[in-house]
């Protein structure tokens, strides 16, 4: 199986009271907030996590998009995308994505992402999300009834964009163009690998199947709450006569690897707090807008992930976040045994690790990096081997 560090380069000096100030981390957080010169501190900081991660043997290096908040400051992961596909040497570029919906014209992402795959010399992962009903309604206004279908339709139209190889006439509800024509094309060809990044709707299982996609549950909240939305995916794609492949699933899972279980408090509980309790802090109206969720999705009462973390209450403990799932964290010994129950359980071949969260300072972040891939990494890494992985790029080009 393959592991990835995933980053969702959150900002670190909130104030204690935070949550007591504001209503949302999200949309309408108070920019004065924000300190610019400690941001491109934060941004440098990160990069060079990210790459420090390339130098451990990840396997891939994770970015993506969100907007007008202190959760995640990405509102263009292709920017950090191009640094990565610059300095890195061996990780895949995983861009966890574009919010296809939100491009106009959608082809933006076509000539980006191929930028990217060339420049990584075969090397990107593409990854679609729909988008965060706070990202996409509320900070991009894009209306929640029609956010699906013009999604879909833009990714249609991304995908032949990579791998037609005459100018075509493009003529969506959405999109309408007389000259397709992207310069320049993916290394890889038809295309790079298509990642799904979904958060529990339901029509998004079918969509991966049908296309060849894989689909990555983001989880917040750890492999416990998990279960049912992976268990809906195996089925659907059971129920449509598609091949098992482990690889064709990812699952993100939060981690803090140490020498014991107490030195593993002691290093990353007040990150996670950080994270539950000031970067989770959203406010409900903006998570679930009228017609953001599809109506097989609201019938089956599964909620989404910003959904169960406006709920998330203030008085979260480190034994809550244990406990629940929501962080894997401890000795080696600790830490690979939940993650093979995760890894088997979920059935899912590709890995995304959240080695750093909250506030996690620089030294902690490559600790935890490094005792993971040295310690626990090996130790699964055999896992699904007897399958080949269809979802991951192929040599392309030697760094």
């Amino acid at each position: 199986m393959k592991f990835h560090f995933f980053h969702l380069m959150p900002y670190p000096y909130l104030p204690d009271d935070f949550r007591q100030q504001v209503r949302s981390v999200w949309v309408d957080v108070p920019i004065d907030y924000y300190d610019p010169v400690k941001g491109h501190e934060v941004y440098h900081t990160y990069l060079d996590e990210l790459l420090y991660a390339d130098e451990l043997g990840f396997d891939g290096i994770c970015v993506n998009e969100h907007h007008q908040n202190a959760y995640g400051l990405m509102p263009s992961p292709n920017l950090m995308g191009s640094i990565l596909a610059r300095q890195s040497k061996d990780a895949k570029v995983v861009v966890m994505g574009n919010s296809v919906a939100l491009y106009n014209p959608p082809t933006r992402v076509a000539e980006e992402f191929a930028m990217l795959d060339v420049l990584s010399g075969g090397r990107l992962v593409a990854g679609f999300p729909v988008g965060t009903p706070m990202d996409s309604n509320f900070c991009y206004g894009e209306p929640p009834a029609t956010l699906r279908e013009k999604y879909r339709e833009g990714v249609e139209l991304i995908v032949r964009a990579w791998s037609e190889r005459e100018p075509f006439a493009f003529n969506g509800k959405y999109t309408q163009l007389r000259y397709v024509n992207v310069w320049p094309r993916p290394i890889q060809q038809p295309r790079p690998p298509v990642w799904i990044p979904g958060g529990g709707s339901v029509e998004t299982w079918e969509f991966c199947v049908r296309n060849h996609f894989n689909y990555s549950y983001l989880s917040y909240f750890g492999y416990q709450s998990g279960k049912d939305v992976m268990k809906g995916y195996w089925d659907t794609l059971s129920d449509l006569g598609a091949e098992p492949n482990p690889y064709s699933a990812g699952f993100l899972q939060f981690v803090g690897v140490a020498e014991t279980d107490e030195e593993a408090e002691k290093l990353y509980a007040p990150a996670a707090l950080y994270f539950y309790n000031k970067c989770l802090h959203l406010y409900p109206g903006f998570v679930s807008p009228p017609g953001y969720s599809s109506m097989e999705t609201v019938r089956r009462r599964i909620q989404s992930q910003v959904q169960a973390a406006s709920a998330l209450s203030p008085d979260l403990t480190w034994k809550d976040i244990l406990d629940r799932g929501y962080v894997i964290a401890g000795s080696p010994d600790t830490v690979r045994d939940r993650l093979k129950e995760v890894v088997e359980e979920l059935r899912c071949g590709h890995l995304m690790l959240l080695c750093h969260f909250g506030n996690m300072g620089e030294e902690t972040v490559r600790y935890n990096s490094e005792r993971f891939m040295r310690d626990v990494a090996p130790k699964l890494r055999d896992t699904f081997s007897e399958w080949d992985d269809e979802y991951w790029p192929k040599p392309a080009l030697v760094s």
